[in-house]
């Protein structure tokens, strides 16, 4: 009897939560209106941010391009920037704002890319191409010019401002 009168009552509790009315589906409600407006508010407070680290840093004379990156040449190079296809060996150091360091090339390495053509941030290929084979610079890249929304899925978070310190160790021509 004990028996049954559990799977009675294991019986009903199945009906009445089965049978109980099924939430709503949540519709959420975006349009472009609001994906612009939460982008232009990031984009203020990206900036705001970037202002107050630069405050600390009052040494760098940072140009800011059109595009948003910023720039600081602490190390003059020789010869022409280089153009789309050329090669660049390059030694860097990316880090977060809050200074811990996502990537840098190992001690006595370079890292090889073609200028426009390699996978590397948007805001670095931009700067390549204000460089010199030899110069030295600081670069403040903003979220929408390195790894955006998403991050790269390994060291830097979605929605990073990156510090790049980079170094043009040499400078390869491709044919013209």
């Amino acid at each position: 009897m004990k028996h049954n009168l559990i799977h009675f009552f294991i019986f009903i509790t199945f009906v009445l939560v089965s049978c109980s009315p099924k939430e709503e589906e949540k519709v959420i409600d975006w349009n472009s209106e609001k994906s612009t407006t939460m982008n232009r508010q990031f984009s203020i407070e990206e900036e705001v941010d970037i202002n107050v680290f630069l405050s600390r840093k009052q040494e760098w004379k940072m140009i800011k391009t059109g595009s948003g990156l910023r720039y600081y040449i602490y190390e003059e190079g020789i010869g022409t920037p280089p153009l789309a296809d050329d090669y660049v060996d390059i030694e860097y150091t990316i880090e977060l704002l809050d200074g811990t360091t996502c990537y840098s090339t190992p001690k006595d390495e370079v890292e090889e890319l073609k200028v426009d053509k390699s996978q590397v941030e948007s805001g670095i290929q931009e700067a390549l191409k204000l460089l010199n084979e030899g110069s030295r610079a600081k670069l403040i890249i903003p979220s929408h010019l390195a790894h955006g929304l998403v991050g790269d899925m390994e060291k830097i978070p979605p929605l990073s401002t990156l510090l790049v310190d980079i170094h043009i160790v040499k400078l390869y021509r491709t044919k013209r």
